[in-house]
């Protein structure tokens, strides 16, 4: 039996009871040691989603999960028989994953409090992210919210990421609650000493390198490969590395190709 079948099978039966858990971390675990693939991602994907940490790893089984189940129920199909709507898919994967997140010890009740009191007062928030610092740290804490149509594509985005812009890895540590109900994803990245930001030229050349070109006639700021897609590549998420002097990305939108 196929080991993700397996593994909707145990959760079917028995919720994330620590049985499901296990049979979870064992996969991940694998997946790590190089020893299981995940098909979401290809060979060179799969260094972005180690990467990324054992947390988002069984969030996007559990994430993969939900969306199987939905696509099961008789509730989540037209009578012509389409796929589930985008927001019934987001909705259950963020109930499968908070459930899942609870009994894995990786929720974090009050994290906003508990950063503020570690690391001091947020730095920046954007629409995406909450971005906390303590000076001389080698690394930012986020609060990252999800602004794509699904939580499965919210946590590829983070792998994605990690596997185009390695200097710049994302690792998820845990998941929580905003005061507004926002499920966001708890990670860590490395603090990039800026030097300035970088003009569509030095971008430009950056995303040419990756196997990307322009999206929009050399006009605007998002590029395409045969596979993915990269959005919202303007000068405030792309920065000059102070010692390196390259430009160095620390977030954008980014996705498969659909």
């Amino acid at each position: 039996m196929d080991r993700l079948q397996h593994i909707y099978e145990v959760i079917t039966k028995e919720g994330f009871t620590d049985c499901a858990i296990q049979v979870i971390n064992h996969y991940v675990k694998d997946i790590q040691n190089g020893k299981a693939d995940f098909d979401r991602f290809n060979l060179s994907e799969h260094a972005g989603l180690c990467t990324a940490g054992a947390p988002l790893i069984g969030a996007s089984i559990v994430a993969c999960y939900a969306r199987a189940s939905l696509a099961a129920s008789g509730n989540a199909q037209s009578s012509q028989g389409a796929s589930p709507a985008s927001w019934l898919i987001d909705e259950q994967q963020e109930q499968c994953i908070e459930q899942w997140a609870r009994a894995a010890n990786l929720w974090v009740e009050d994290s906003e409090q508990i950063l503020t009191e570690a690391l001091g007062p947020m730095i920046a928030q954007g629409a995406e992210a909450k971005v906390y610092y303590r000076a001389g740290d080698t690394s930012v804490v986020k609060e990252r919210a999800s602004i794509y149509s699904t939580t499965q594509k919210a946590l590829d985005a983070i792998v994605l990421h990690n596997y185009l812009f390695p200097e710049t890895a994302m690792k998820v540590i845990g998941f929580t609650r905003d005061s507004d109900g926002l499920l966001r994803i708890i990670l860590t990245q490395p603090y990039v000493n800026c030097l300035r930001l970088a003009t569509k030229a030095e971008i430009d050349k950056m995303a040419n390198a990756k196997g990307f070109h322009d999206n929009w006639n050399g006009q605007g700021v998002n590029y395409i490969s045969d596979r993915i897609t990269l959005e919202d590549m303007h000068p405030a998420n792309v920065f000059i590395d102070r010692v390196t002097g390259a430009p160095i990305c620390i977030d954008c939108i980014v996705k498969f190709v659909q």
